[in-house]
């Protein structure tokens, strides 16, 4: 037995698919061209029917040691998501049990330990999931909230692949359309021609406006790594205080003395299954000595970086920034319960008083930013790529010259082809696998 394929030399291998021993259950998942091979020496008998559970005495092949017994599961290529045979073995969840199965597998010819993503990376090679599926998986196996679980099955159950098989079906077609046109062009009279570049440039045009609507969603990265939210206003006016109550741990020194923070303080935070990136920082004031003032630069730059701004000074003394600014009226405990401040959000961090109205109004601006949700949303790769598209079937949808419309929708055709990893390089594919773990 050598465990590998002829046509492409790949070694059969195995990993640890569940949770690190000791635990209740353990699965060591094995794919590849020996592994229905393996797993008879390794059980002494032959597999079960595909997609049907077995029990089986698991040995150690050399000496016929009884290692464990446990489930024995056979997948058939043609049903498998590495597209090659696979085995599972679920056992005992004892150290001793899944190191010794692990050490034993890896004696086997033509058997290796997997490495991070690998299964995943066979899935993608062997056409079971295209390269933004694969995104997709990644980004569920990193969601710590409900939006982004949402947003990453989403990526993972096709949507934007079947969105860039429609776009690329009608880019051909176009092409094709040129194609034709240019072996026939001296059959073609003058008026005929022009109808025919106008039916061209219209289909170009649509295909790019729908391009655009799909670049013009909210991105990834804010949903991965969560919104920045810059609380900000002059020194003394309840901003570390705040940020503490919606952090909900002492995470900031809170003074009643003018100017106690000095540099950003940031802190990952859930709220209404959103993922914020909240940060406290320097009062904004003229500062008085030289590290006050390099912390009052970094709180202005912090502002102008953020995604939404919690404002805690006076209405006519809001800063001018990017992101959506909400007024907060700080220490509402020591209001005049009779002339309530106009507009803004009242908030006491003492009391709790208007956190929780604080919070759904930071919930409904981040909404605004963030993909609506079960729909996908793109990384930077995907945006570049598809921008590329984009800018190619536009620019297709503007020549006279058939060879350059040609031209435009073939590079058009190559954006999405990087998008589906149809083409695209190693670099890319070890940037994005790096991210899975060991057994994925």
């Amino acid at each position: 037995m050598t465990g590998y394929d002829a046509a492409t030399s790949r070694p059969t291998i195995f990993a640890l698919s569940s949770g690190a021993p000791p635990c209740a259950i353990a699965v060591i998942r094995m794919s590849g061209p020996a592994a229905f091979e393996t797993a008879e020496r390794i059980t002494g008998m032959a597999l079960p029917e595909p997609h049907r559970a077995a029990l089986r005495r698991l040995r150690d092949p050399a000496s016929g040691e009884i290692i464990d017994e446990g489930l024995l599961l056979r997948i058939d290529a043609d049903r498998s998501v590495t597209g090659e045979p696979l085995v599972e073995f679920h056992c005992h969840g004892a150290r001793a049990v899944v190191g010794d199965l692990q050490q034993i597998l890896a004696r086997c010819d033509g058997v290796r330990a997997a490495e991070a993503g690998e299964f995943t990376r066979r899935a993608f090679m062997n056409g079971r999931m295209d390269l933004a599926s694969v995104e997709g998986l990644g980004d569920l196996l990193a969601a710590e909230t409900t939006l982004q679980r949402r947003t990453a099955l989403a990526m993972m159950g096709g949507q934007l692949g079947r969105q860039i098989t429609a776009w690329g079906e009608k880019l051909t077609r176009l092409a094709a359309h040129v194609e034709a046109s240019l072996d026939f062009s001296d059959e073609d009279d003058v008026a005929g021609q022009g109808d025919d570049l106008s039916h061209l440039a219209e289909g170009c045009r649509a295909i790019a406006d729908e391009m655009r609507a799909a670049l013009d969603k909210p991105m990834a990265h804010r949903l991965r790594d969560g919104l920045r939210v810059a609380i900000a206003g002059p020194p003394n006016a309840g901003k570390s205080t705040l940020f503490n109550a919606l952090v909900g741990r002492d995470a900031a020194i809170v003074s009643a003395q003018a100017g106690t923070t000095r540099d950003v303080i940031e802190a990952p935070v859930a709220l209404g299954g959103m993922a914020f990136v909240l940060a406290d920082s320097a009062g904004l004031r003229d500062a008085t000595d030289e590290i006050e003032r390099i912390g009052v630069d970094r709180a202005a730059a912090l502002v102008e970086a953020a995604d939404i701004i919690l404002w805690l000074g006076a209405p006519d003394a809001q800063p001018a920034a990017q992101g959506r600014l909400l007024q907060i009226h700080g220490k509402a405990d020591l209001l005049d319960a009779s002339a309530p401040p106009p507009g803004g959000i009242a908030v006491s961090a003492l009391s709790g008083e208007g956190l929780d109205v604080l919070v759904t109004a930071l919930c409904r601006a981040a909404g605004e930013l963030l993909p609506r949700p079960g729909d996908y949303a793109l990384s930077q790769r995907q945006h570049d790529a598809l921008a590329r598209a984009e800018r190619a079937a536009r620019e297709a949808a503007g020549h006279r010259d058939e060879i350059l419309i040609g031209e435009c929708l073939r590079q058009a055709l190559a954006a999405l082809d990087e998008l589906t990893g149809r083409a695209t390089t190693d670099a890319v594919l070890d940037e994005v696998f790096s991210g899975f773990c060991i057994g994925k």
